[in-house]
């Protein structure tokens, strides 16, 4: 009997807050405000493409004092701590030990806004949290997706009917996930991605961060 089994697996996570409607509404009120600041909370040194109707932060936001980023961090690094403890099979003791760095910042993207091809060097995790999805054009259905890569860059050298229609986990495709409020996805820190053309009304508001580990 044949089996068939994946090899290379791809490691994601994703989760929910329990009551993001007043977080978000907080967060909201916060990442505006701090937008209309102009260049005194941007990022000093943007790398990555993107054009003028995204406003990217610097990379301290999980430092902040206010409330709201509190129980924002607070969520989002537990979420990340559950997820290294499952993968590596770390009981309660040793997940106490784990120490993380961080870096966050939050982006703001209006009509038409994108972000390029990037990954996050310098950390093992990463993670998107959704703040507010802005409204979507129905007849945009990829509009402002969070698209990641497919790694595997060498199945698509050639495509027939041996490959083209490959079933979940093992499809040829890239993966888009147009996010929700609440919504945390945590994803391998080198794992390319970027963001689509947002062609919706509002705002398009998410929170981004990296880690790395140590022990204590």
């Amino acid at each position: 009997m044949l089996q068939i089994k994946g090899l290379f697996p791809v490691p994601f996570g994703f989760d929910q807050h329990p009551n993001p409607v007043p977080l978000n509404a907080a967060l909201r009120r916060l990442f505006i405000a701090r937008e209309n600041e102009g260049r005194r909370h941007a990022n000093p040194g943007p790398i990555t493409l993107r054009n003028e109707q995204v406003f990217e932060s610097h990379f301290q936001l999980f430092s902040w004092s206010e409330p709201e980023i509190a129980e924002l961090r607070d969520f989002c690094l537990s979420r990340v701590a559950q997820m290294v403890s499952e993968l590596n099979g770390y009981d309660e003791a040793t997940r106490r030990r784990l120490d993380m760095k961080t870096d966050a910042w939050f982006h703001v993207t209006r009509r038409n806004g994108f972000f390029g091809v990037h990954n996050h060097p310098l950390a093992s995790w990463s993670g998107v949290y959704c703040v507010a999805a802005g409204q979507h054009d129905a007849n945009q259905p990829d509009s402002g997706l969070l698209n990641f890569l497919h790694p595997h860059i060498g199945q698509s050298m050639y495509i027939d009917p041996g490959n083209e229609h490959f079933k979940a986990p093992f499809s040829i495709q890239n993966y888009g996930l147009s996010l929700q409020p609440g919504q945390i996805v945590l994803f391998p820190s080198w794992l390319l991605h970027q963001v689509l053309p947002f062609y919706g009304e509002a705002e398009r508001i998410t929170v981004a961060f990296n880690c790395s580990l140590s022990m204590r």
